[in-house]
């Protein structure tokens, strides 16, 4: 059985220490969604290190209809936060995309904004001495539902090894409101949601990570096929392994 509680108590701990060795006196730099996993990642490192040093940057890609979810998360958790729109920078890299190939479409257009907000956040923490925080779960990575360079970049991960419903279950003793822990996650391109885009809910998956039960044959097929062809996002960059003649 989860407990929560005390995951998060560990968690918290876990980023005291960290930021102790690797940022001691830094802000924790964090990109706000809207969504559950940055809105209880920002909740962790406020009790953490205190609101004073979190920092919640929105970055909307033009307009965003969400955006107002973030803001009402600064409020709640009475920490900074600052709006960068990365829509003119967008435009401007498509553009000269655009002109050098004949189809810049499918994932590349796809990937490009969440790869231009790390950019961006990696600029901000530089500015504010900071440390970037990742915001990836276990259930969107075993499958790859997240970008390479993009979301998945970061100085420091406190949910990347929890399920979809261990971080709802963290955010709920974190005491955050319901808007921020159960909000139905959508891509913000088509108005599909998350699990519309998948093909299987959240908890079908975490219950065979987990498990390793998934009782539809068709589904669990799927879902080994997408982490078997998005484990290269994983691991790290394979090296040649170069051994100087002696």
């Amino acid at each position: 059985m989860f407990n929560a509680e005390k995951t998060k108590n560990e968690i918290v701990e876990w980023i005291r220490d960290w930021f102790e060795e690797n940022g001691k006196g830094c802000k924790a730099v964090i990109g706000l969604s809207g969504g559950k996993d940055s809105s209880v990642v920002a909740a962790l490192c406020t009790e953490a290190l205190g609101k004073d040093r979190v920092l919640g940057v929105m970055m909307p890609n033009g307009e965003q209809f969400d955006i107002d979810v973030s803001h009402k998360l600064a409020e709640h958790l009475g920490i900074e936060s600052i709006v960068i729109n990365i829509k003119d920078a967008y435009i401007g890299v498509v553009s000269q995309l655009e002109k050098n190939f004949e189809r810049f479409e499918g994932q590349a257009k796809v990937n490009l904004p969440p790869r231009l907000r790390m950019s961006v956040l990696y600029a901000v923490s530089q500015s504010v001495n900071g440390r970037v925080a990742n915001t990836c779960n276990l259930s969107e990575d075993w499958v790859g539902y997240s970008t390479k360079f993009g979301d998945m970049a970061g100085d420091f991960s406190a949910l990347s090894m929890l399920t979809v419903q261990e971080v709802k279950a963290v955010g709920r003793a974190l005491g955050l409101p319901s808007i921020f822990v159960d909000k139905v996650p959508i891509d913000g391109l088509c108005g599909l949601t998350d699990e519309d885009n998948l093909g299987f809910t959240y908890e079908v998956l975490d219950k065979y990570i987990r498990e390793g039960v998934c009782e539809d044959k068709e589904i669990k097929e799927k879902i080994d096929r997408m982490h078997t062809m998005n484990l290269f996002k994983l691991q790290p960059m394979p090296t040649f392994q170069y051994k100087p003649e002696k």
